[in-house]
């Protein structure tokens, strides 16, 4: 959708309730650096990252963003924005370097001045727990695929919950354990870069329990407390609406890739059609006894992060075959016992990371979660889109970047959050992904989301067009036209 039919859609002008929540997000291991200092340990992504041939360019998040000596002014932009919330997330290795055992003082502290100056600046912390740097020495031990890590993350949330206490607005526990699970565990193109489907399916049932056991443990430290999780939930479309073998390629990875999670987490137990699917690989023998009643803590808000959809179709076994399912190339798949599901190209536009730009996908996705849930409160914890961006320097020797493109996704992304509200969903909020451009796991620094532009070198952050967009639709709680983009 070009920038000229965007800025003329009924949707422009639309108000939201006034105490929807405005906000952007970011990640720790994306934007922090400073890898070695203040006492943090090694992640799985440092060790990744380090590995020849894993990252593109060879990039690392040694330095990042540089948020842990900028952080000061990284909040004074979020002022400035007028946003409501910021979700960050805290580095497990930074404050338990080995993920058990004595915290980092030096870490903790490192948040808890962040978030006390969040609050003073009245924004709300949202704060997850596990954005997917897990400390190396629980790698080393099994990673997610051994039960000993979800037991040592219901440690470190408690542990969290204690040190920083009622200042957290909202808990999130994980962040999309589905690519923790299977591009970690599966297809290898995420850290700790395995290729394992039988660990992956043992990481998906892991990292369940640590959010059931984190919740608990948050609960009992903070009665109060308000619990989430946040999940990249698909949108999976058959490419042929009238073929029962396409139909059936959708339920599989729908199972794969959402009831996985969905299904012990809010219905309290996994899916039989996936257990059947899977069985080649697994005997799911390490679900044990209680497991899924301890997932099935309940929630306070469910995050979704959305994109863009996928399309499948059963695979003839004749031609060539496409794999373009939006995560990155690899000789081993991530959809475990799905070899004969095909991913199919969809039509364009497409953003720089090659996904598919369909803003009616997260109306779709918002309402399915309010039908077969009806009452769970929703937030979009991430939302946003990787373009080619260019600085360009005015007459008046300002710095500018102009993204047009990123506003009118974010303009027509909006509008369909607003859709949804108006069909009945729950719909807390909405977090634009990402504050600023940052380490973009296995792309490196080639992929830039931010609405602030980083320059890598210096550290410098500029202001986007849709950084000025976003601040006058956080202030004004009002959609404005993708016109409206400029200070």
């Amino acid at each position: 959708m070009t920038t000229a039919e965007t800025a003329g859609s009924p949707a422009t002008g639309r108000t939201f309730p006034d105490d929807f929540l405005w906000g952007t997000a970011t990640a720790a291991y994306q934007i922090e650096g400073a890898a070695t200092e203040g006492g943090r340990g090694p992640s799985i992504w440092d060790t990744y990252s380090h590995t020849p041939g894993r990252t593109r360019d060879g990039d690392t998040g040694d330095v990042a963003c540089d948020h842990y000596h900028r952080w000061r002014e990284d909040v004074d932009h979020l002022e400035r924005l007028g946003v409501d919330a910021y979700r960050l997330s805290i580095s497990w290795p930074r404050v338990q370097p080995g993920g058990r055992g004595p915290l980092n003082a030096e870490g903790v502290a490192f948040y808890r001045d962040l978030i006390d100056t969040l609050r003073e600046r009245g924004i709300r912390p949202v704060v997850t727990l596990y954005h997917w740097d897990l400390p190396q020495e629980l790698e080393d031990a099994g990673g997610w695929a051994n039960r000993a890590t979800a037991e040592a993350f219901g440690e470190y949330a408690r542990a969290m919950a204690t040190e920083l206490g009622e200042r957290v607005e909202v808990w999130t526990t994980l962040n999309e354990p589905w690519c923790s699970a299977y591009l970690g565990y599966a297809s290898g193109v995420h850290a700790p870069g395995r290729t394992e489907p039988a660990a992956a399916l043992a990481a998906v049932h892991h990292l369940n329990l640590a959010h059931g056991l984190a919740a608990a443990a948050i609960r009992d430290v903070l009665p109060g407390a308000q619990v989430s999780i946040t999940l990249n939930l698909h949108v999976i479309r058959p490419d042929d609406a009238s073929s029962e073998a396409d139909a059936d390629a959708v339920r599989r990875i729908d199972a794969l890739a959402n009831r996985a999670f969905l299904g012990p987490l809010l219905d309290g137990a996994y899916p039989a059609d996936l257990l059947a699917d899977t069985a080649s690989v697994t005997d799911w023998s390490f679900v044990r006894d209680g497991d899924t009643a301890l997932i099935a803590q309940p929630l306070d808000l469910l995050g979704i992060n959305y994109y863009s959809t996928v399309r499948v179709r059963r695979y003839a076994g004749t031609g060539e075959r496409s794999e373009n399912d939006g995560h990155g190339s690899s000789a081993h798949s991530a959809w475990v016992a799905a070899g004969d599901v095909e991913f199919v190209t969809q039509p364009g536009p497409y953003t720089a990371m090659g996904w598919n730009i369909e803003p009616a996908g997260l109306t779709e996705l918002l309402l399915r979660i309010h039908t077969e849930h009806p009452g769970l409160p929703m937030a979009v914890t991430e939302n946003g889109a990787a373009f080619d961006d260019e600085v360009v320097t005015d007459a008046d020797g300002r710095r500018r970047v102009h993204d047009e493109r990123r506003v009118a996704y974010l303009h027509d992304h909006v509008a369909a959050v607003g859709d949804a509200l108006d069909a009945g969903a729950d719909v807390r909020g909405y977090f634009a992904w990402s504050l600023m451009d940052n380490f973009e796991w296995g792309y490196g620094y080639s992929k830039r989301f931010g609405i602030l532009h980083v320059d890598y070198p210096t550290g410098e952050r500029t202001w986007k067009d849709s950084a000025y967009w976003f601040a006058r639709l956080a202030s004004s709680r009002t959609l404005p036209p993708v016109t409206a983009s400029t200070p």
